[in-house]
């Protein structure tokens, strides 16, 4: 009789505990890849679209393949990698319609290294908008404004 109610606490405590670890997992479903929307900005005489895959989280880091298309100086473009750091906390203030701020970096394919500053603000749990500073070189930085969407992974 002991065993049989020791093995009914057990399921019913696996049972009460069940909502809150699957509430936990859809939530981390839900943020593990962001699109962020092309964007364009200008330059002297010119601009850069910037286009980046769904970006895919791994521990607090996003990362993304990128492409930045600079027009008329097609010579300028480049493509890598870049990542951005968005912790566990971050992601709660953003829930709570708060804006964040991020750090991170990016690398050509020339293995050239790039600084990333930036600012979330959302507009509700599952997108908002989005401003990326861009430092390429100690007097050129590129500031882009675009959206972000969360759970999206085949568009962009």
């Amino acid at each position: 009789m002991r065993s049989r109610v020791s093995v009914f606490a057990l399921g019913l405590i696996a049972l009460l505990l069940m909502p809150g670890l699957c509430a936990d997992s859809s939530q981390n479903l839900r943020y593990q890849t962001v699109v962020i929307d092309p964007v364009k900005t200008s330059i002297y005489i010119g601009n850069v679209l910037l286009r980046t895959t769904p970006m895919k989280r791994s521990g607090e880091v996003y990362s993304a393949d990128y492409n930045a298309r600079v027009f008329p100086y097609f010579f300028s473009s480049e493509k890598g990698k870049l990542w951005i750091t968005i912790t566990d906390d971050d992601l709660g203030r953003l829930e709570k319609g708060q804006a964040v701020f991020f750090k991170g970096s990016a690398e050509n394919a020339d293995h050239e290294p790039r600084r990333i500053e930036g600012r979330a603000l959302p507009a509700d749990m599952s997108h908002g908008k989005i401003k990326v500073r861009v430092f390429v070189t100690q007097k050129i930085q590129l500031i882009f404004n675009t959206t972000y969407r969360f759970g999206e992974g085949s568009s962009n």
